[in-house]
């Protein structure tokens, strides 16, 4: 429980910062995912055999969200996957309504 909580008091800042580093302080108006991290997103919520391609997808999506999975030791895991898996789900839940059901 305290750990969920200094997510949440973290995450709003690290979105922010983010931002700004990736787009140097002007606002990203394009799709942060693509077509296929879409469709592979979609694909891996569901009940079925993920797919290699679906995972190196997904790992894609966690990249562009700051999450960088090569360090040998990383004080902030899993803080930092944490934030990006949030961020990556927020990116879908916008930019991916089309392979949501309704």
């Amino acid at each position: 429980m305290r750990n969920a909580s200094r997510i949440a008091s973290i995450l709003p800042a690290f979105v922010i910062l983010l931002a700004g580093c990736a787009t140097r302080g002007m606002p990203y108006a394009g799709p942060h995912l693509t077509p296929a991290e879409c469709r592979d997103l979609a694909a891996l919520r569901t009940n079925a055999p993920p797919t290699m391609a679906q995972h190196q997808s997904e790992l894609a999506a966690l990249r562009k969200a700051g999450y960088d999975p090569s360090p040998w030791y990383d004080p902030y895991y899993p803080d930092d996957l944490q934030a990006a898996q949030h961020l990556v789900d927020y990116w879908f839940q916008t930019e991916c309504q089309h392979l949501q059901p309704g």
